[in-house]
């Protein structure tokens, strides 16, 4: 009772900062647009997903909700949200065995809907739980990991239903990807080592949305930092905003903090490692633990000392050098810290419970593909946001608007 009575607290503390969604699920109580949709979600177990779990139930919906990464869960969240009625199968810091039977556990409610962040849940559903599949008629996906991975299935055409890549909407890539990537991914990194960023070499891997967070936020704590990319027009962008860019063979050599966040596996590898100088920091902000191989940093180190601070591993390297690896090589800002800001999932988590509205209204006549969320519902999550916090905005004239829809109009 008293974790569940704690996880409340972490609730309400989220909900103060997530005005939108609140909105949305009070309008969801009163409609009860979800009723008798039974979802499987796997998300990140934290406050901010327990309001849109509240908001999704307010409007009718069943939910089985497991983990999306073990160790961002909060168990004390967990546990409020089962004393709500939902099926949580969740506990923080579960072996991968764990984690997949937790998955397994929330498809048995047998599905319509389903909600990933990953893709791990649909890869499942794909591979090992095909008996449900004639059942499941739609899903969304939250993360640019995920929408990779079902964009090939849908080219070689494995996906077996339509999901809404709620990952690519404006709001979601501009402020979540960008600004709640950027500012809980150094979060965590300083939570975990107490170290100072001004005057350091920080090497970014990747330069999408995500990438230009962090790199943003550290060149703003007075870090130097340096970005590596295999996409060109990326890697110019990054030198237009005044950032070095190199390969990451060089890179590797420079940096005293090492941030990844593309999506990729193996960007940090072995060759990369044995040139690293002592002391230099690797933290991952992609989604999965495999962008830095962790696989080859144990097999090179002669030592490795386990939790020389809270989420720091030591591993000393056969010529003497440090380096000290963050959460496991897992995602640094959910496990050294506490995730995006509310703020900013609140208009994540508002698409997302939008999408689902719309997907619901909608599957029925939706081949299997990815989908990108309507525009008028990014539109309507940046209108309420703006409202929210009392910002208003232009609006177009009559003249204006005859002008824009008009060529014969000159200069």
């Amino acid at each position: 009772m008293d974790l569940s009575d704690s996880g409340e607290r972490q609730i309400s503390w989220a909900a103060r900062s997530m005005p939108v969604l609140t909105a949305i699920g009070e309008r969801f109580g009163l409609e009860q647009p979800l009723a008798g949709v039974r979802i499987a979600a796997c998300l990140h177990v934290t406050a901010e997903t327990a309001v849109l779990m509240g908001a999704l139930m307010a409007g009718g919906a069943q939910i089985a909700l497991a983990a999306s990464n073990p160790l961002s869960t909060q168990d004390d969240v967990a546990e409020s949200l089962r004393t709500y009625g939902m099926a949580v199968h969740a506990r923080a810091g579960v072996d991968r065995a764990t984690y997949y039977r937790h998955i397994h556990q929330a498809l048995d409610v047998e599905p319509d809907l389903v909600l990933d962040d990953g893709c791990d849940l649909v890869n499942i559903l794909h591979t090992e739980r095909t008996d449900l599949l004639e059942r499941v008629s739609g899903g969304c996906e939250e993360t640019t990991t995920g929408i990779i991975r079902l964009r090939q299935m849908a080219a070689e055409n494995a996906l077996r239903f339509p999901v809404v890549a709620v990952n690519d909407t404006r709001t979601k890539r501009m402020f979540d990807n960008r600004y709640g990537t950027g500012q809980s991914t150094l979060d965590g990194i300083m939570r975990a080592t107490n170290t100072m960023l001004a005057g350091r070499t920080v090497v970014v891997a990747g330069f999408g949305y995500c990438g230009r967070g962090v790199a943003e936020r550290a060149k703003g704590f007075g870090a130097r930092v340096i970005v590596t990319e295999i996409d060109a027009v990326k890697a110019l962008d990054a030198i237009l905003q005044g950032y070095e860019v190199r390969p990451m063979a060089q890179a590797a050599t420079l940096g005293d903090l090492f941030v990844t966040v593309t999506g990729n596996r193996d960007v940090i590898r072995a060759e990369h490692l044995s040139v690293m100088k002592d002391g230099a920091i690797l933290a991952n902000a992609g989604h999965f633990d495999v962008e830095i191989d962790v696989r080859a940093l144990d097999e090179m180190a002669r030592e490795v000392h386990r939790g020389v601070r809270p989420n720091t591993d030591e591993y000393v390297m056969p010529g003497g050098n440090r380096l000290l690896l963050l959460a496991e090589g897992r995602l640094v800002n959910l496990t050294a810290a506490e995730g995006h800001p509310a703020a900013v999932m609140d208009m994540s988590f508002s698409a997302q419970a939008l999408a689902v509205e719309w997907l619901v209204g909608e599957r029925a006549n939706m081949a299997p593909g990815v989908y990108d969320v309507p525009a008028e519902i990014d539109h309507e999550v940046a209108r309420l946001k703006l409202a929210a916090t009392g910002i208003g905005i232009d609006t177009l004239t009559l003249e204006q608007e005859a002008y824009l829809h008009s060529w014969r109009v000159g200069s």
